[in-house]
């Protein structure tokens, strides 16, 4: 049987970054993976750009049953601290809105830099090597994988979530904190597309690959001010994922499409000047053409010049487009969506180390826990740091 000091289970951004750390302290690493490559889900990220952090995260960017268990590792390891770290490497990055840092070239990029350090660190990865079974040792842990068996001091679950199976997520790091007694908190698909119920798929079909910058709300009040975007399946873009982790089965999210104008007062101001014109024309001229025409042809849209439109009709008009309320059929599920929601129950485990409270040399980081960011780059800075701080103590 092979003695390791610590072993990974996860060859993704928290596992890298944690297996690095405790290299760099002298532990003899091995990092497990059933993939073929390391940092599967690094390299589709960001359109292939990686999204690796975001200039401007802070602790209320996450979702997490407990509030203050980010805290104690976004202040340890900062976005400062990574960007210094993919600088010292040379990496050739670029600032987007909203804070968010993307690769010049591609995300293979960041994946080089932590398989850099891990080399540095002496850390020893094993690609296709799933993981069958865990189990208690006197010392630590043993692992049996499909071709050997290990033992460690030190296990860190570093697996994911049960985001993208394609990329061979599975629900194994779920099931070792079950097996140790660990709470499970309900998981379900975040920074996820929105399907539509079927009349409203076919109403709004024709819409597809029209975006519009909005303010999407759900009802618990969260809002979000970005782009929308018509699929062939429903809504998605920036607001719309971001709404989703926020959004429960059978809620509505309102939509205002007009976040930059009051349209009461626009609608006065054409009657000043263009009285005769017809209200679709002039709405077209504010809103993509195509929406507009499907909102007329519902009829959710009165068919009347500007100055014929009654004080309700205005009323109702202003209330359509600054409250758009539509209610999601569902989600595309994990095949699409971006991050897990819930997790191993962060009460579980030491903001400090991440070690599990009641299994010694245990230890949880990244998506497998009850740690969700808003899109932007903010899930990588929360693998970043809860990998590092871990790796200090593993």
């Amino acid at each position: 049987m092979t003695q390791v000091d610590v072993i990974v289970i996860g060859a993704g951004a928290a596992g890298l970054m944690c297996a690095a750390q405790a290299g760099y302290r002298g532990r003899s690493v091995t990092v497990l993976d059933m993939g073929k490559k390391p940092g599967r889900k690094i390299l589709i990220s960001g359109g292939g750009r990686c999204n690796f952090t975001n200039e401007n995260a802070t602790p209320d960017n996450y979702l997490c049953a407990n509030a203050h268990f980010v805290k104690s590792c976004l202040s340890r390891y900062t976005q400062h601290d990574f960007i210094e770290l993919v600088d010292r490497h040379g990496l050739a990055y670029h600032h987007k809105t909203l804070g968010q840092l993307f690769c010049d070239n591609n995300a293979q990029d960041i994946v080089d830099i932590l398989l850099t350090e891990c080399e540095w660190a002496g850390v020893n990865i094993k690609l296709r090597n799933e993981v069958i079974s865990v189990s208690k040792t006197e010392i630590g842990y043993s692992v049996t994988t499909e071709q050997e068996t290990l033992s460690c001091e030190s296990l860190v679950i570093a697996s994911g979530g049960l985001t993208m199976p394609k990329l061979g997520a599975t629900p194994i790091g779920y099931k070792i904190a079950e097996q140790f007694g660990l709470s499970v908190l309900p998981t379900m698909a975040a920074l996820v597309p929105f399907t539509l119920h079927q009349h409203d798929k076919e109403r709004f079909e024709g819409l597809s690959g029209i975006s519009i910058s909005c303010e999407v709300s759900s009802e618990d009040g969260t809002v979000f001010k970005e782009n929308i975007l018509f699929t062939h399946r429903g809504l998605s873009g920036p607001a719309i994922l971001q709404i989703s982790s926020f959004w429960r089965a059978g809620q509505a999210v309102t939509i205002n499409l007009l976040p930059e104008i009051d349209l009461r007062q626009q609608l006065a101001d054409w009657r000043e000047v263009q009285a005769q014109k017809s209200l679709k024309n002039s709405l077209a001229t504010i809103l993509p053409k195509r929406f507009i025409e499907i909102l007329h042809e519902s009829k959710a849209i009165p068919d009347c010049n500007i100055n014929q439109l009654t004080h309700a009709q205005i009323d109702e008009l202003v209330n359509y487009i600054h409250a758009w309320q539509i209610k999601p059929n569902g989600t595309e599920g994990y095949r699409t969506a971006e991050v897990t929601l819930g997790g191993v129950d962060t009460d579980e485990l030491s903001s400090k180390t991440f070690e599990a409270k009641k299994a010694k040399g245990l230890y949880f980081i990244g998506e497998v826990t009850d740690v969700t960011g808003w899109l932007g780059g903010y899930n990588f800075q929360y693998a970043w740091s809860c990998g590092f701080a871990c790796g200090q103590y593993a």
